[in-house]
């Protein structure tokens, strides 16, 4: 355990000492977060506006509450996996640099080696993206606060969840790469598409029903119904209580994904997160095997 806890410190350290990949990991989240709510938000809005009955109207601040926290969810389910994916190119650096290789030559075993790149991985992306989960609530806060201590602690769940989910995800993807311009590629594909994969950028509700039914095979799907439902749920209360009609609520929640279907059944937020416990503990599972695997063929050469 010493050798596997030192692998992990050093890990971290070389994260954060790496000028480049800290503060890429860390303002691209808020970079984001600017852009959306400089040009996203009126979107939203329009959107929300255009979207209501004939008849129906909302109070200034709860469409603000509305955008807002569309605008925190999208934010979060998109940056805990690509800030992971981020963080977690270390394990492929040490493989352009030699450093793995002489990691190997240690009595340190792969699954060790492997495991330690996860937990500093998850570790590192964990601080950045609570500080933007922060960041994001005091956005909320200035545009529209319906949330309630319970809303927020498992709002701080979800992303842990979700980083723990790209952390695993990455690990998996980041074994087969083994350059620079290998990284640089799936990281550019995983920023430019994971967002529509979830659907943070664009509600799955709005896309024909065979595509629907697609993602919804997909566990980060999952983890961005949880962000969605605890960074709206506390203003969708409020709508009900100030006297806007429950069947209207309902539709607004179908629209913006907080009720998620799967193959039009409706999936439950306890299933959700059970679905997303589920693909963290099977891409570990598939992390390991690949390791192990990886091992027995370098032993028998």
């Amino acid at each position: 355990m010493t050798g596997f806890w030192a692998l992990v410190k050093r890990n971290t350290r070389l994260f954060f000492k790496d000028k480049g990949m800290f503060i890429t990991a860390m303002i691209s989240p808020l970079i984001l977060l600017f852009l959306y709510a400089t040009f996203l938000g009126q979107v939203y809005e329009d959107t929300f506006l255009s979207a209501l009955p004939e008849g129906m109207v909302l109070k200034d601040e709860i469409i603000s509450a509305l955008v807002g926290g569309q605008l925190i969810s999208s934010l979060l389910a998109v940056s805990c996996v690509t800030v992971s994916f981020c963080s977690n190119m270390l394990s492929i650096q040490d493989k352009v640099t030699g450093a793995l290789r002489d990691l190997t030559v240690s009595p340190v075993k792969r699954g060790t080696l492997a495991l330690s790149y996860y937990v500093s991985s998850a570790f590192s992306s964990l601080i950045v993206c609570l500080i933007t989960a922060g960041a994001g609530l005091l956005y909320l806060y200035s545009t529209g606060w319906y949330l309630s201590a319970s809303d927020v602690a498992l709002l701080f769940c979800d992303v842990v969840l979700l980083v723990l989910f790209g952390t695993a995800l990455s690990s998996v993807i980041h074994h087969f790469l083994s350059t620079d311009g290998q990284m640089s590629a799936v990281g550019t594909i995983i920023s430019a598409g994971y967002g529509f994969l979830c659907g943070a950028y664009m509600p799955i509700s709005q896309f024909n029903e065979g595509l629907r039914n697609v993602i919804s095979l997909l566990p980060g799907t999952y983890g961005t119904g949880l962000v969605r439902n605890h960074a709206l749920g506390g203003v969708f209360e409020y709508m009900v209580e100030d006297g806007v009609p429950a069947e209207a609520v309902d539709w607004m929640r179908d629209g913006i994904d907080c009720n998620l279907y799967f193959f039009g059944e409706s999936v439950s937020q306890g299933t959700m997160y059970i679905v997303l416990g589920a693909a963290i503990v099977a891409l570990l599972g598939l992390l390991i095997v690949i390791n192990a695997m990886t091992a027995r063929r370098r032993a028998k050469k």
